[in-house]
């Protein structure tokens, strides 16, 4: 059938490439309908019950995601021109549209209790900016005397002072972002710094930035594959086809996911920069083997056509192999993630399609007269990297017990290696140590109590539980202990405002800087604090009925592992110190919904793989009609996977989401090289018949092209590194390491195995 395709293609190559073109303006026309979404808590499915109780918890206590403004004054912030500053600076954010004015926290809007002449009073802490040093140490002294605001909007040493800024949707907070600096850097002077620091305003960002950074890499990754196939083959020619080949097969990949409704998310936009290198491969292949066999037919169609037959197998079991290897995402609990694996999938099948109908009609309409007296040339030449590879497959097949036990070793450090990983992950971090968002992460939290927001609700069973001075205790005591943990900054809750108000009623004597004694004291406490200050002050801790609480949890850091060592730690003082029979408590917020999707990423990929691993192995054994070839087939893929798998946990570095995404493209790339190779050599085995014959033949054009493969697929990736984003630096530098490690594997292993068992493999193949 594929034969036949050939043969139409190769008659009529200007119709094939007339009719893809066609085809691919369709795909092209779907582009503008393009929507958008950058939020990682989109990772969940919507019926995903942490996600579905997150969502309860903002909309029962009025929580929106935050952003955060830190304004440092190395001289101190309690001076007139800088307190002037921050009130100006803070009035205009509130102008800002899509601020949730009534919620901003902040010396300008926030509220202080204290009593008059045995009254309650609840009023701002700067309402007017101080004009004189009598009136900055009332209110420095007002700051101080409130413990619930210290660490929170004024650092302890007094030299930074920040403002929490709620808004009414996530995917706002980068153009909030932008409003916000535009005010900061018109308002302060040289003597004042500021920082944006806070999850939103970091997911948000990357969102806009990774697109930015899609629009330069994927390009330069391009040019980089141009440059590389002009290397190889040293002419302008082979550079077309595969490059065709790409462009279609991402714009038919983009074009379908964008008409058929899906959004562009952090995964799919990653498709173009995945989906190119992979596309190439089996042209390189064609390329290498038609140049190879022109200046001997001399004809371009019968040189194709010969070309073509003896990869049609390796070609589509490559290409079969790498779609399930991301085919299996689609059994991964993360729909980006899915839907990234099954279009990734889709893409390499259209590339296959392109490399049998687009690549052999293209050489058809090369210039016969040039490509004659450029082969003739190249043929007289030997380079240096035939030299290197005629080398490399004599040592290998020559060492080969040597080889087979250094695999060995490599084998047992990787897996020592693989033990040390360590899952984790943090937005934050998804920016170069460099970026601005880092730096203001990394000064916010050294000011203040922490950027991370996280929260415990603890429900009860009927009204007014919460209101039981044994379930506010209770409270008290959760927060005290969190607040012990080294990576939680600062706790606020219900609690604390009943302390307050228990403390200010008595004269502010420390006896009394505690939770009252009873029900009705405590009720009649938050009952004096709603009606005399802001009611949403205590909306978000309480909720109407007084049967939910929600204790606000600020972490100095929003690893994975972070939230797990606080939620951990929650769990065991609640499993020693068991909360009132009537109270659940349980976890949400950002930095937990976070570790949540990152953990069913990581094990749903890890799942997904070892799925499709099994897969591809039924696989080469049906291609191969043999056991042992199609083990021998998953070594090269087995060792690269191990070794660089292994490199990581012994090089500190996190499994992180990129490296996880990492894990399905290895999988499908991994093998390709060992499939080429086994298939040429049984192909060859059955003209030379014998081993060290078909071992010098495999040293030549197919060394060439599984090496040239090699090349364009490791460097491919490389202009990624050049990225501000470091999932991007990842994937580059990870993938390169990866195929490197699949080479070597391929083209040193299999060969010290075929000289061992070649005969025994192929001997029953030959008679049959």
């Amino acid at each position: 059938m594929l034969r036949k395709l050939t043969e139409i293609v190769t008659r009529f190559p200007k119709a094939t490439i007339t009719m893809a073109l066609i085809a691919t303006v369709f795909f092209a026309m779907q582009f503008p309908k393009m929507k958008i979404d950058t939020d990682p808590e989109n990772m969940l499915e919507q019926t995903q019950a942490d996600r579905i109780f997150y969502d309860k918890v903002k909309k029962e206590f009025g929580i929106n995601d935050l952003l955060v403004v830190g304004i440092v004054d190395e001289n101190g912030i309690f001076n007139p021109d800088t307190l002037r500053r921050i009130a100006k600076i803070t009035d205009d954010i509130l102008k800002i549209k899509g601020v949730i004015i009534e919620d901003v926290v902040s010396l300008r809007t926030s509220d202080n209790v204290t009593q008059d002449a045995a009254t309650l009073v609840v009023k701002r802490f700067m309402e007017e900016v101080p004009k004189d040093q009598k009136e900055i140490e009332g209110l420095k002294s007002a700051v101080y005397g409130n413990s619930f605001f210290v660490d929170k909007i004024i650092s302890q040493d007094g030299k930074a002072a920040s403002i929490y800024i709620p808004i009414e949707k996530k995917d706002q907070s980068y153009r909030i972002s932008k409003e916000i600096e535009t005010i900061l850097k018109k308002e302060l002077t040289s003597k004042q710094k500021y920082y944006l620091a806070g999850l939103p305003v970091a997911e948000d960002t990357f969102g806009h930035e990774m697109f930015v950074q899609m629009g330069i890499t994927a390009p330069l990754a391009g040019f980089f594959i141009m440059i590389l196939l002009f290397l190889i083959f040293r002419t302008g020619i082979a550079v077309i086809p595969p490059m065709l080949d790409a462009m279609l097969s991402v714009i038919w990949t983009m074009g379908l996911l964008i008409g058929l409704g899906f959004t562009v998310h952090i995964m799919s936009s990653m498709i173009p920069i995945f989906l190119m290198p992979i596309a190439l491969l089996d042209d390189i292949h064609i390329l290498s083997g038609f140049f190879d066999r022109y200046p001997s037919i001399k004809d371009k169609r019968k040189t194709i056509i010969a070309t073509m037959k003896d990869l049609y197998r390796p070609m589509f079991f490559t290409s079969v192999t790498s779609a399930v290897g991301f085919g299996s995402l689609a059994l991964a609990d993360i729909p980006p993630v899915r839907i990234f694996g099954l279009f990734v999938a889709f893409g390499i099948m259209a590339a296959w399609l392109f490399t049998n109908t687009i690549v052999p009609a293209i050489v058809m309409l090369m210039n016969e007269e040039k490509l004659t007296a450029f082969l003739e040339k190249r043929q007289k030449k030997t380079s240096s990297l035939d030299k290197i590879l005629k080398a490399f497959g004599r040592f290998s097949f020559y060492r080969s017990k040597a080889i087979l036990f250094a695999s060995l070793i490599i084998l047992i450090i990787g897996i020592i290696g693989i033990y040390q990983i360590r899952i984790n992950d943090n937005p934050v971090k998804w920016f170069k140590p460099s970026h601005k968002i880092r730096i203001g992460d990394d000064v916010m939290n050294k000011f203040f109590g922490g950027t991370y927001m996280a929260y415990l609700v603890a429900e009860g069973d009927k009204e007014d539980t919460i209101k039981r001075p044994q379930v506010l205790s209770y409270i008290d005591k959760l927060q005290n202990h969190l607040e012990d943990l080294k990576i939680v900054g600062k706790t606020s809750s219900a609690a604390d405002i009943v302390k307050r108000i228990n403390y200010v009623l008595h004269d502010e004597s420390k006896a009394f800087d505690v939770v009252p004694k009873t029900q009705a004291e405590a009720g009649q406490y938050l009952f004096l604090f709603s009606m005399t200050g802001d009611p949403n002050d205590l909306d978000n801790f309480l909720d109407y009925n007084s049967q939910k609480a929600n204790i606000w949890i600020q972490m100095k850091g929003g690893d994975n592992t972070q939230m797990r060592q606080v939620e951990r730690s929650s769990y065991n003082f609640m499993k020693d110190n068991p909360p009132p029979k009537d109270i659940a408590i349980r976890w949400s917020g950002l930095t937990y919904i976070n570790k949540v999707w990152q953990n069913l990423m990581v094990w749903g990929m890890l799942k997904a793989v070892l799925g499709s691993f099994v897969i591809v192995f039924l696989l080469m054994v049906l291609e191969f009609r043999s056991l042992r070839l199609g083990i021998i087939s998953m070594l090269p893929l087995s060792i690269a996977i191990i070794s660089s798998y292994g490199f990581v946990g012994l090089a500190g570095k996190d499994y992180d989401m990129p490296i996880a995404v990492c894990s399905a493209l290895s999988l499908g790339m991994a093998i390709d090289f060992a499939i080429h190779y086994l298939q040429r050599f049984k192909a060859s085995y059955r003209e030379f018949r014998d081993i060290e014959a078909v071992n010098t033949f495999m040293a030549g054009e197919p060394y060439r092209a599984i090496m040239g493969n090699a090349i364009v697929i490791s460097l491919g990736f490389l202009p990624l590194i050049t990225s501000t984003l470091t999932p991007y630096v990842t994937v580059g530098t990870f993938f390169a390491l990866l195929m490197l490690f699949s080479t070597l594997a391929t083209l040193i292993l299999l060969p010290a195995i075929m000289r061992l068992w070649g005969e025994s493999l192929f001997k029953r193949e030959v008679s049959r």
